[in-house]
């Protein structure tokens, strides 16, 4: 299987990045993951997963936005399948091997589940405004991958399918929450176990894509939104984003108390500046 869920907390290097078939540019206060295995139509493995992990553990605190987009014109076909075949993927093994053989119990492989999903779920942390910018297909994990992103700006290309069904799969990756809370559980019953194609309109009536635009308009729109996430307070962003997360599992009642003490904790910090300033 692919790397241990625990690994050290150090950042990958260029050549793990590649064997990973993950690029990582940082600039600033911004992070750009591009999925790179075009020879695999950006399919993805255990290995991609838990270095994502990592680059989640070690982005430097500096970076308050993280864009992930597909290198060409797709963004993700996915896990790659040779992951299920009996010698798995180059470098990695088999996820059925150790099942099949008696080597892995189910223990160890929900260990293993855990820490490939270990590699989406940090794109939710407060601190961080996640942006998926998606071409292309957007298959399965790909789906999931982006599903995990706040804000996802479509090219009118894509096409995202939620396919582990259709392989007799479950998605397993995340995707299934914010898919529900999304679209509803009707929908998003009806999209997975047809595992058909939902374009970059549908996605947009669904609210699935905050934005669509051309293909050439990709980059661009996606620059102009980094640059209005950038003119927000890091702290205000990272406060606010916190109280959106609850709003969904909160009532009323807790809901406006949680305002309250996220407000009292700005405005605390606001007069403790302002003295700092005067003085």
């Amino acid at each position: 299987m692919a790397e241990a869920p625990n690994a050290p907390a150090s950042a990958p290097t260029e050549e793990e990045l590649s064997r990973a078939g993950l690029k990582l540019a940082v600039d600033g206060q911004v992070a750009r993951i591009t999925i790179s295995r075009p020879e695999r139509r950006n399919a993805m493995t255990g290995r991609t997963w838990t270095t994502l992990a990592r680059i989640g553990r070690t982005l430097p605190d500096g970076v308050r936005i993280v864009v992930v987009t597909g290198e060409g014109d797709i963004f993700s076909a996915g896990i790659d399948l040779n992951m299920f075949t009996p010698e798995g993927v180059d470098g990695e093994r088999s996820i059925v091997a150790g099942l099949a053989d008696g080597s892995a119990d189910e223990a160890a492989l929900e260990e293993y589940i855990a820490g490939l999903q270990e590699g989406f779920l940090w794109l939710r942390r407060p601190d961080l405004v996640t942006v998926a910018a998606v071409r292309g297909h957007a298959i399965g994990a790909g789906f999931q991958l982006a599903l995990s992103c706040d804000i996802r700006v479509l090219a009118d290309d894509a096409s995202l399918c939620m396919k582990e069904p259709a392989l007799g799969l479950v998605p397993d990756l995340t995707g299934t929450k914010p898919l529900v809370d999304i679209v509803g559980v009707h929908r998003a019953v009806e999209i997975c176990l047809t595992a058909r194609r939902v374009g970059a309109r549908e996605a947009r009536e669904l609210g699935l894509a905050e934005l669509v635009v051309g293909v050439d308009e990709l980059r661009g729109a996606v620059d102009d939104l980094v640059g209005g996430l950038l003119a927000t307070n890091p702290d205000a962003a990272t406060a606010t984003k916190a109280l959106l997360q609850q709003a969904a599992g909160n009532t009323l009642e807790q809901q406006a108390a949680a305002e309250r003490r996220a407000q009292i904790g700005r405005l605390t910090a606001l007069a403790e500046a302002m003295a700092a300033g005067s003085r």
